[in-house]
């Protein structure tokens, strides 16, 4: 993973605002961009709604719980 990623940690919000903020985010997203977000558990909701969106997005599980998800545009997405 790119470690040069803007970072979203919304780990320790209580739902749903970490849907919210991390959508949010995506949609603030220029032509290109890319992001990383942690969530508390794993994603789901906010998978369906990025894969309509024909966002690009990767998952890995973090120690401890949660996941990272790294999202992009499908202008293309870096490093991949």
């Amino acid at each position: 993973m790119d470690d040069d990623l803007p970072l979203l940690d919304l780990r320790d919000l209580p739902a749903p605002e970490p849907l919210v903020r991390a959508l949010l985010a995506v949609e603030a997203l220029a032509p290109g961009g890319a992001l990383r977000v942690l969530t508390p558990m794993f994603p789901q909701p906010l998978l369906d709604v990025l894969r309509s969106r024909r966002v690009g997005y990767s998952t890995t599980a973090c120690d401890g719980g949660g996941c990272a998800v790294t999202v992009w545009t499908e202008d293309g997405p870096p490093g991949a």
